[in-house]
């Protein structure tokens, strides 16, 4: 998403607020569930993009030393991400992931 910080419809959080958090879980759920809703449609797609990122991670372990420092520091970034995410979608903000949060790959 290009905004720093999107005010999502207050109706559509209160009805998709679980989907939203979810989508850090299970991102396919509420890309089924909730494909009407923007508020949960934004929190799937950081969740698929978290994911994402996070079996990159997984993938460059295999690179003696340099991938495991990587999977390392990206483990790390990925968990707290995901709490960031878990507290944005709770919180009924659309606030991006730090670095990885402008990716958009579901529309």
């Amino acid at each position: 998403m290009e905004e720093v910080n999107i005010t999502p419809d207050p109706n559509d959080v209160e009805n998709n607020k679980v989907m939203a958090i979810l989508a850090y879980i299970l991102f396919l759920i509420p890309l089924l569930a909730a494909k009407d809703s923007p508020f949960a449609k934004y929190h799937t797609n950081q969740g698929l993009v978290l994911f994402l990122f996070s079996m990159i991670c997984i993938f460059v372990n295999i690179i003696p030393i340099l991938g495991q420092i990587i999977w390392i520091a990206g483990s790390i970034f990925s968990f707290v991400c995901f709490i960031m995410g878990i507290i944005n979608a709770a919180g009924g903000k659309m606030k991006p992931l730090p670095l990885i949060g402008k990716i958009t790959l579901i529309k």
